[in-house]
């Protein structure tokens, strides 16, 4: 079974400080290509569980110990604490060693990487016996967004659904 908080962490992002941000279940790392004052940038994740109704609909629910099998949805939602807009935040969720992603993630324009430092376009692809194939999602160790533009005091938020090995 594993174990994790619903509001995993609320971190700061200090660009003084190295642009990657760790908490305990999954790293949330962030990269500012731009110098903005501490505290600019704030991240919230929360794990739900994702519950498929008979009707077709999602609903979530918070969840703090889940059994194999589980799909959680993590959301990490990027808060602009300062008066002016952020600009180029790139943003890295990572799966936890435990979860295998599912290949659902918004927005859509999520890149993904096999080793949490090169990240490309998904779906991503290798050559086996000389063919391009599709890299199973299992094997995707984390995704990365980039958030173009951040206005004052708005949010962002990103997501990615793993289930439970």
């Amino acid at each position: 079974m594993t174990h994790f908080s619903n509001r995993l962490k609320t971190l700061s992002y200090r660009p003084s400080l190295a642009s990657a941000l760790a908490i305990s279940m999954a790293l949330a790392g962030v990269t500012m290509t731009t110098a903005y004052a501490d505290d600019a940038l704030k991240m919230t994740l929360e794990a739900n569980q994702v519950l498929k109704q008979a009707d077709g609909t999602v609903k979530y629910s918070p969840i703090s110990t889940a059994k194999v099998g589980t799909v959680v949805q993590y959301e990490a939602t990027y808060s602009n604490t300062i008066d002016q807009p952020i600009s180029d935040v790139s943003v890295t969720l990572p799966i936890p060693q435990n979860m295998a992603f599912t290949g659902e993630a918004y927005p859509a324009s999520a890149q993904g990487s096999t080793d949490g430092t090169n990240f490309a376009d998904m779906p991503l692809m290798k050559r086996v016996d000389g063919k391009l194939v599709k890299v199973p999602y299992a094997d995707y160790t984390a995704l990365r967004w980039n958030i173009k533009y951040l206005p004052a005091k708005k949010s962002a938020s990103v997501t990615l659904n793993a289930v439970v090995e």
